[in-house]
């Protein structure tokens, strides 16, 4: 008893996060009772409790009076017309964005990467890897290369604080902007930092950004298809 009395709440909270977030609960689905989960997880209901507190703070789940805790709406929405913010985005729907760096370097652009730029191969550009997390669930893997010409001081950015979106608005307003959607299949690399299964539906975005003229930055951004809806709108 004392072994359940002590266990972390933060260990419920993980576990019921990690089901969640690998679509083993689906928007809408409603939770296990207080009850049912002390007996499952062996734990006082004050440890519970607090875990679902959190996870409702947080924005994923929504506890109804009378009826229980039920998974939220997991599915972020974004406009194929805008180029915007992913961290914005996030906090307009109530909910916390979070970013994990993978990598930020100055390298050589190969032949690839220099010909969607616009720029003869080898000259010197900006490759940044991110992960963005809504309320601590991975939507996004960012591959991003950017022309430090447009951006002298992305090297400097912390990107746990901004984004290379919010940076490039900032400094090289956009003017043109091509994208396109594909679906692939999760590499184990990419199964790994978005939490899904490998082989799994990813929606993939190649968006090549421009302003005045002059090719601001290329990026792939990658999304649980699970997880992810793109949406298009206009009207004459």
């Amino acid at each position: 008893m004392t072994a359940a009395r002590t266990l972390p709440y933060a260990t419920v909270k993980a576990s019921l996060r990690e089901r969640i977030a690998r679509g083993g609960w689906q928007p809408g689905v409603r939770l296990p009772s207080e009850r049912e989960l002390v007996q499952e997880f062996g734990c006082a209901r004050m440890t519970v409790h607090r875990a679902l507190r959190e996870l409702e703070e947080e924005g994923l789940i929504e506890r109804r009076q009378g009826s229980g805790s039920f998974v939220a709406e997991l599915h972020p929405i974004s406009n194929l017309l805008q180029v915007r913010d992913i961290a914005e985005e996030i906090r307009e729907r109530g909910h916390s964005h979070s970013t994990r760096v993978l990598g930020v370097a100055r390298e050589k652009a190969d032949a690839a990467t220099a010909a969607a730029m616009r720029l003869p191969k080898g000259t010197a550009v900006v490759h940044v890897r991110l992960v963005h997390s809504e309320s601590g669930v991975p939507i996004q893997l960012e591959d991003r290369h950017v022309n430090p010409l447009l951006a002298p001081d992305l090297l400097n950015c912390d990107f746990t604080q901004v984004t290379p979106s919010h940076v490039l608005f900032e400094h090289a307003p956009l003017t043109e902007a091509e994208q396109v959607v594909e679906a692939v299949l999760a590499t184990k690399e990419q199964a790994l930092l978005l939490d899904v299964a490998e082989g799994s539906a990813l929606l993939m975005v190649s968006r090549r950004t421009v302003s005045q003229g002059a090719v601001a930055s290329i990026a792939r951004l990658y999304h649980p298809g699970a997880r992810y809806r793109l949406i298009g709108q206009f009207s004459v």
